[in-house]
């Protein structure tokens, strides 16, 4: 058997996969590359592996701790957890709208995560990883407080990014110290901070620098923007990395004589992947099941990040998990997305550039925009969002090509043969050729999802409803119906087949299309609770089906009538705020 063929009957053995996406702050409202360098991601892989038939878990939640909770608490005049509590409802919300099928969407807050970070902390302490030293911390003499983080911003030391944080440069990837960029201030009252000294407690990870090598070299999975960036970290020398902060949100540091300190919330957020399977399997009455996914060592764990947060997944996290003494599985593949970026320019609120995940769901229906930030997904390189590439997308690929083709086909069996998938007679060898094309579309579907090729799936997926079109338009089975309609018979039977694969394996990309489409063909049960290889287990002829309607409207809209349709929907949704 091949390679791809065991991938569309690989459900006849189950495997534990653990599905994660990168927590989200929501000191806002995410954008859409927020959510297609993440959420949505994570969501496509982990419908795709229950539709293999995996014992599958998708698991996430909001990072509310840390700085830029408390920046954006100080900025409303709320206090932190007023801001999250909202928030972590608001966003919650706003993913199930968006169809991500999580097994356990938690929070940082939540108590099961704040003992299990604290535990895990204090085994990497007594195992020697952890230790304490007087630094120098920059401190707002305005404000009277440190500033870790999101609390001070300026230019990067290693680039010359004019806005870097006191954490990370956005523009190079470069995990930063404060006390590191050049011209820095305040990102509250904007004075220049003074240096102070604090202690803080550390976690050596230059002890942990061959273990992390050896993982990465070893992991044959892990995409080459991952893998080369952590392996040239490590070989410029891992530093001792800060593991508390001088601030009063987060997790209370367990260390003796930390009282004071909080858990860095990089720290804090990474082992909230453990965390939250902890508490799934201890809410449906398995206490003891999440071991099966993080110490089986045939069990998969796939992370999907921004490219931003590359080095919390393979270096922070593996160090964490090594260092606490227990033999954790470490990822098993890192995906992670370039920017999405808008007419050109980064995401930026304030300045009304990009778009914002409930501001896309006022405009078009759900399934649009996960078609078109799956398909267009910046996988090797930053890719720039414009309406042009949006209308492109949306009215070409999804409603001329993929709904055109399903919808012309069950018209017609519906008008022409009574609703009834017709009987074929003798199937040519062009027709032989199209069913055995499907096959191969559906194990290259399936061979791109596991290898995280989400955006050439989604192609493939569109290339499956291209070939249908173009077998309708070669053998024109309406001209055959008074003529020799046996062998028109013959085609709609065919046809009706691509239909049913599209069904199946639409499920991860457009799922409320792929329900809709499994009722219109009359199967039982949920297009969602389906196998994978039910893609190629032909609808018998005989089998009855619904009458069709579109799946899709054409947007009759040019650029200009979409921005300002953009600023309607925020005009709108300001005055309900």
């Amino acid at each position: 058997m091949n390679v791809q063929s065991q991938n569309v009957e690989s459900a006849l053995s189950s495997e534990k996969v653990l599905v994660t996406s990168a927590w989200p702050y929501i000191n806002v409202t995410p954008h859409l590359g927020n959510l297609v360098g993440s959420i949505l991601s994570a969501d496509v892989a982990a419908r795709y592996y229950r539709l293999r038939g995996d014992d599958v878990l998708l698991v996430s939640g909001s990072d509310e701790h840390g700085t830029p909770i408390e920046v954006e608490a100080l900025k409303q005049g709320i206090t932190p957890k007023e801001l999250t509590d909202r928030n972590h409802a608001r966003v919650t919300e706003l993913f199930r709208r968006w169809e991500a099928s999580f097994d356990n969407y938690t929070r940082t807050e939540n108590p099961v995560h704040k003992e299990f970070v604290r535990e895990t902390l204090m085994k990497i302490y007594a195992n020697g990883y952890i230790f304490s030293q007087d630094t120098q911390m920059l401190y707002c003499e305005h404000d009277h407080r440190f500033l870790p983080d999101r609390f001070v911003e300026g230019k990067c030391p290693y680039c010359g990014c004019e806005r870097a944080r006191g954490d990370q440069c956005d523009k190079c990837g470069r995990l930063l110290e404060t006390t590191a960029l050049v011209e820095p201030y305040c990102v509250i009252c904007k004075n220049p901070p003074t240096v102070r000294t604090t202690r803080h407690w550390y976690i050596d990870l230059s002890k942990l620098s061959d273990q992390l090598s050896q993982y990465l070299k070893d992991n044959k999975q892990l995409p080459a923007n991952a893998k080369n960036f952590s392996l040239n970290w490590i070989k410029e020398g891992l530093k001792p990395r800060a593991v508390t902060r001088d601030v009063e949100w987060g997790i209370p540091a367990p260390f003796p004589g930390a009282e004071s300190k909080t858990v860095y919330v990089w720290v804090d957020a990474v082992l909230g992947y453990v965390s939250a399977t902890i508490e799934q399997c201890r809410r449906i009455g398995e206490p003891d099941k999440w071991r099966e996914f993080w110490f089986n060592k045939e069990a998969k764990t796939l992370y999907f990040v921004g490219k931003d947060n590359i080095p919390f997944h393979t270096i922070i996290l593996p160090a964490l998990l090594l260092a606490s003494g227990e033999d954790y599985n470490l990822p098993w593949n890192v995906s992670a997305t370039e920017f999405l970026q808008f007419k050109g320019e980064k995401a930026s609120k304030s300045q009304r550039i990009g778009i914002w995940i409930d501001e896309a769901l006022e405009m078009f229906p759900v399934d649009y925009w996960r078609f078109f930030l799956i398909a267009t997904r910046p996988e090797s390189k930053d890719t720039n969002f414009s309406w042009d590439f949006f209308l492109e997308k949306i009215n070409a690929d999804l409603n001329d090509t993929y709904g055109n083709f399903i919808h012309r086909t069950l018209t017609f069996i519906t008008n022409k043969f009574e609703g009834t998938v017709p009987q074929p007679q003798k199937l040519e060898a062009e027709d032989e050729m199209v069913l055995t094309t499907i096959r191969e579309k559906i194990e290259a579907i399936a061979e791109e999802l596991e290898t995280a090729k989400l955006q050439s799936a989604a192609n493939t997926l569109i290339s499956l409803s291209r070939l249908g079109n173009q077998y309708l338009n070669e053998k024109e089975p309406w001209n055959l119906l008074k003529t020799d309609r046996a062998k028109a018979a013959s085609i709609f039977y065919v046809a009706v087949q691509i239909v049913k694969a599209l069904a199946v394996a639409s499920s991860s990309f457009i799922p409320g299309t792929a329900e809709k489409l499994w009722q219109t063909l009359n199967l039982t049960g949920k297009a969602s609770a389906s196998r994978w290889k039910d893609a190629l287990t032909p609808l018998e002829a005989g089998h009855k089906i619904n009458k069709p309607t579109p799946l899709f409207k054409k947007i009759d809209a040019d650029e200009k009538k979409l921005d300002e349709m953009l600023v309607q929907v925020r005009a709108r949704m300001a005055k309900t705020a």
